[in-house]
């Protein structure tokens, strides 16, 4: 890692560690908390349709899944000191990974537009089952979860440090897979899946291992926001709006980059709350999602960072070439008395 990664990366961390220390308002930290939740989850969703190449449209069920675990077992278990559902979260992440583990093992045998169908079909199935279930979620009157215990000036204090956590979790899983034979592996995989199998990387294998770890990642994000909204209806844990904003702030920022992700969420997730407040009666801030992706498509098809990262390198090529190679009427070194260089046979003495 480079110096330059390490102050970057020191920096951003410590801002956000500090950011509830200054004194903002409710809103402002409310706001910062979903955009952490998607910063997070759209960083996880980068490991499958990112680096892989493979369009997952159902991340949300996984997300529903983390929230309605987390709901349910505290249906059964008290919240004592309020920190009880944070420690819960590494299980979300793990019953996540095992119930994805099999799913991926069969809908990554398809590729492309037909994985993508798949998915979206995994994650309306779960919102049916969550409305059907009536015993076991409730249904469509949803799940409680306890009322979280913290003084109200700090309120959202819990909520933003477990959800920063889980963006760091998934930016250093990020982070190590690209300087590993797994990250190898999945870029190989996204640029010829058959050849990458021909040369004898471990394809199923691969894909499995990420799509696992990035629902885990998905379904934690899920447990904390159920618990800081304190209520889990199956038609918005289960909302492929989720799905589409993951996709959408990873396009924006750049898919197969470590900061893409993070820089399309701290760019959509303010925009749409505002559009949301706005506009929200009418549901037009939809449209205007929308828009975005049709904009991201036309004009930058590969995302922000890899965008500026082709257009600094055409600069740096123009600067390099304009130097040119010297002159060509510049004078040959003269053999002059005493001097190493040879004269070459023939030439005029």
């Amino acid at each position: 890692m480079s110096i330059r990664s390490l102050v970057r990366g020191g920096v951003f961390v410590a801002a956000l560690m500090a950011l509830p220390l200054l004194g903002f308002e409710h809103w402002v930290l409310n706001l910062m908390i979903f955009t952490l939740m998607y910063a997070a989850m759209s960083s996880a969703w980068n490991l499958v349709g990112g680096f892989a190449g493979y369009p997952s449209l159902g991340h949300a069920a996984f997300f529903g899944l983390g929230a309605y675990f987390v709901g349910l077992w505290f249906q059964h278990h008290a919240v004592v000191t309020g920190y009880e559902p944070f420690l819960v979260l590494p299980i979300a992440g793990l019953i996540a990974a095992v119930v994805g583990f099999p799913i991926a093992w069969i809908a990554m045998r398809t590729r492309a537009d037909v994985f993508a169908i798949v998915t979206i079909t995994l994650l309306f199935v779960a919102q049916t089952l969550a409305f059907n279930l009536d015993s076991l979620t409730g249904g469509a009157q949803g799940l409680a979860m306890p009322t979280p215990p913290f003084e109200l000036a700090r309120f959202e204090w819990p909520f933003y440090y477990a959800m920063l956590w889980i963006l760091l979790a998934s930016m250093g899983i990020t982070y190590l897979s690209m300087r590993s034979k797994v990250g190898l592996s999945l870029d190989a995989i996204r640029a010829d899946e058959d050849k990458a199998l021909g040369v004898g990387v471990h394809v199923q294998g691969v894909k499995v291992l990420s799509f696992s770890i990035s629902v885990a990642l998905v379904a934690m994000a899920g447990g904390v926001w159920a618990y800081y909204e304190t209520f889990t209806y199956p038609q918005f844990a289960f909302d492929p709006i989720i799905t589409i904003g993951m996709v959408l702030m990873c396009f924006l920022g750049g898919r197969g980059t470590l900061w893409g992700p993070v820089i399309g969420a701290f760019i959509l997730v303010p925009g749409q709350q505002y559009l949301a407040y706005r506009l929200g009666g009418s549901q037009f801030y939809l449209i205007a999602y929308a828009g975005v992706f049709l904009l991201i498509m036309l004009l930058m098809p590969r995302g922000i960072l890899p965008t500026i990262a082709d257009r600094v390198r055409r600069r740096r090529a123009i600067a390099a070439s304009s130097e040119g190679p010297p002159p060509a009427d510049a004078s040959p070194p003269t053999a002059g008395p005493g001097s190493n260089v040879p004269v070459p046979s023939g030439g005029a003495a």
